[in-house]
């Protein structure tokens, strides 16, 4: 299993929750799971309903077993004081310029570098070791930017390549590259069962083989259930409303034609919907990779939700793994217990 998890999508198709759900599946058996969000839209402590993140690592969950989950929003000017600081020493320095605007106006007007800073203290937290020379975080799972704009944003060399051919810069994003092209990562593409996100994935996952970036799961997002079987969805979908009509009669569905007309148009509805969404699986079928699937929370994504979201990743096989890619046990060598993940620190 890849220890750097990047979880894209297109806006609307659930990713944020995803990758936190998929940080839980991974965090068991004692492993340590860090979730980092680079967009700046706070969706991970919503998600897991705790203060605004702060720039730092928190632990904002625990999972079965005793493994933790740990969540950073990474701001791009505290990540440039923090290189600022880390290659030229600037310390004090780098607040003056910080006050003066110039953080600001760097990150801005030079976005190929904003990206290597993003995603720089990601892949550093992915290498980190502690005093023993084991990782520190068994998984990093990135809240990404969407599909649209995923590439762009972790192909940080050819981004900064125009900018600063050596330097302190260029060796970064150099690092970088490193981590984000090698058997440590899989980028994972989140999708509904509709034809614009699976167009969107497919076109996705065609550029991301072209940059040479390693493509993970495809995760089918709130997939719905189907409410009929396939008799009565052939029946439904063959437009045979007039024997319908008479088997809910003789079934003991009384009253006017108003009343069993509707039932007969929900079914058809949605035996066609069902068709649709088969095409669309058929599709990503198709694009040669592996398919997770999570179902609709109609109730909206609670805690409790994300542990039983967590619960269907793992029973897909996904953090099912006793060891990672590295070759390292789970921390304390527990294997998975029964308990149910506890969101919250």
């Amino acid at each position: 299993m890849s220890r750097f998890q990047v979880v894209s999508g297109k806006g609307g198709t659930g990713k944020t929750t995803v990758a936190a759900a998929l940080a839980l599946a991974l965090a068991t058996e004692g492993r340590r799971t860090l979730l980092v969000e680079v967009e700046g839209r706070q969706g991970i402590a919503q998600l897991f309903e705790s203060d605004a993140l702060p720039y730092e690592e928190r632990r904002i969950a625990v999972a079965p077993g005793g493994g933790e989950v740990h969540a950073l929003a990474i701001d791009a000017e505290r990540a440039l004081l923090d290189y600022l600081q880390m290659f030229y020493k600037l310390g004090s320095a780098g607040r003056a310029l910080k006050k003066l605007g110039a953080i600001d106006f760097a990150t801005t007007i030079a976005p190929g570098v904003r990206d290597v800073l993003l995603t720089g203290k990601a892949c550093e937290a992915v290498r980190r070791k502690d005093k023993q020379g084991r990782f520190v975080y068994d998984h990093v799972i990135m809240d990404a930017p969407p599909t649209g704009r995923i590439t762009r944003f972790l192909n940080v060399n050819d981004e900064v390549a125009g900018l600063a051919r050596i330097g302190p810069i260029h060796n970064q994003a150099q690092a970088v590259m490193r981590v984000l092209k090698s058997p440590e990562t899989a980028v994972h593409l989140v999708t509904l069962l509709e034809e614009m996100p699976v167009q969107e994935t497919a076109d996705g996952i065609a550029e991301l083989r072209a940059a040479e970036l390693p493509v993970g799961r495809v995760v089918v997002n709130m997939v719905r259930p189907h409410l009929l079987d396939e008799d009565a969805l052939r029946t439904a979908s063959g437009g045979r409303r007039k024997e319908i009509a008479k088997t809910l009669t003789r079934a003991g569905v009384k009253g006017s034609a108003a009343l069993v007309r509707p039932l007969v148009e929900q079914a058809a509805e949605h035996a066609q919907r069902v068709g649709l969404e088969r095409e669309q699986r058929a599709v990503l079928t198709g694009l040669g990779r592996p398919l997770a699937e999570l179902p609709l929370i109609s109730e909206g994504v609670t805690p409790a939700a994300l542990n039983e979201l967590a619960e269907e990743f793992r029973k897909q096989g996904v953090g099912d793994e006793t060891a990672d890619a590295a070759g390292q046990t789970p921390r304390g060598g527990k294997r998975r217990g029964s308990g149910r993940g506890v969101v919250g620190s």
